[in-house]
């Protein structure tokens, strides 16, 4: 069952146009090229990485955060309490008016109580500020050094200013050990941030990171073994291109350094449009649709291909629109930049609200009706003649 599987999945006509296929790709005369079993390479890659950055956070992240001045918010801990725990854990964390009715009966706590321990409980599974700033700062440091890496083994490549470049003698291209370790090491990354994605801060558009995360590690995955090598670099380059602004721009944002923070996401987002937006589908992906059918005749790993492209391309829209509505909002208004997807502590707020209240409630007692922390004058008395 399995080795027919198998032999169904290699079949050259799904990876290879007609007339050519894996015999094709057996190294000869000193040339070497890209082979299937080399992607088990990447799985060890993964799990160093994983190691790295455990290193990197406790021994390089931390001590930046506190150069930086990033301050930890102080949570208060909520009283541990069966009934409610439960109902948070099993059924919601966000309990209905009706809900709240309900355990206010079991637990004998009142209304607002109810409220403040969810309210308390559910930011105290937020992620703190110091582990936000150690995420951001490992992401930075990967993608600006896989960017500078990427861009030192590509600039004296012709497919880099020629992209019709990138089919010249398709499929039998040789492997360069720059493309490999390029390869191995970006399909490493990614594989880390796959297996790291249950513990890494969870943001509003967690589906969308880790359909990206599949699809990037597929599309990493297919080019490697049909040999679309040299669009494969040129794809990893574009997306490390912004990245690291994005990351740095976080690093600042928690670090408190608004301007910093603000300047380099504007920068970030006009690059990100022109990468993402202008260069990827209009020269990249035009170039993997377009011109190849001008060589070969189209086969099942042409429409696979370009359709991972296309899920990318679909996430560089809904994230250009988050950009692009975050960038107009600061240029406009003059708003601090803020990353929409992350969720927010409710317990400033809220918490500042009750104490008003609780002083408001203690200045009546003492000096009569407030207004706007001032006491309002009876001024309704006669006057006597």
């Amino acid at each position: 069952m399995l080795s027919e599987l198998s032999e169904w999945f290699w079949q050259e006509r799904l990876w290879f146009p007609e007339g050519l296929g894996w015999a094709d790709l057996e190294d000869r005369d000193g040339r070497v090229y890209a082979k299937a079993h080399d992607l088990w390479v990447a799985l060890p890659i993964a799990l160093v990485f994983l190691i790295i950055r455990q290193i990197f956070e406790r021994t390089v992240a931390t001590p930046l955060a506190s150069l930086l001045g990033v301050k930890e918010t102080v949570r208060l801990k909520v009283p541990h309490n069966t009934t409610l725990e439960s109902y948070y854990c099993n059924i919601t964390k966000n309990p209905t008016q009706s809900s709240i009715a309900s355990l206010c009966k079991q637990t004998g706590y009142s209304e607002r109580q109810v409220q403040r321990w969810f309210r308390r409980r559910r930011n105290q599974d937020r992620p703190s500020l110091l582990k936000k700033f150690r995420e951001a700062s490992w992401r930075f440091t990967f993608y600006l050094l896989a960017f500078i890496a990427g861009l030192a083994a590509l600039i004296d490549k012709p497919w880099l200013y020629d992209l019709k470049e990138m089919w010249q003698g398709f499929p039998v291209l040789t492997l360069l050990p720059s493309q490999y370790w390029y390869y191995m090491i970006e399909l490493g990354f990614y594989g880390s941030l796959l297996f790291s994605v249950a513990s890494d801060v969870k943001r509003k558009d967690f589906k969308e990171q880790i359909v990206h995360h599949v699809a990037t590690i597929l599309l990493i995955s297919f080019s490697w073994c049909v040999n679309y090598i040299r669009a494969g670099t040129l794809i990893m380059l574009v997306h490390d291109s912004s990245d690291y602004l994005l990351e740095s721009a976080k690093m600042f944002n928690y670090a408190g350094w608004r301007n910093a923070c603000n300047y380099i996401f504007i920068v970030f987002a006009a690059i990100f449009i022109i990468t993402r937006l202008v260069i990827f589908p209009f020269w990249i992906i035009y170039c993997t649709w377009v011109y190849p059918v001008t060589v070969y005749e189209p086969f099942f790993g042409y429409y696979f291909f370009n359709g991972l492209l296309m899920i990318l391309q679909c996430l560089h829209i809904f994230w250009a629109v988050l950009i692009i509505r975050i960038a107009v909002r600061f240029l406009t208004n003059n708003e601090k930049v803020d990353d929409e997807r992350s969720d927010k502590d409710e317990t400033d707020e809220s918490e500042e609200e009750e104490e008003r209240e609780a002083e408001d409630k203690k200045d009546m007692k003492k000096n009569g009706p407030v207004q706007n922390g001032h006491t309002v004058h009876n001024n309704n008395h006669s006057k006597t003649e």
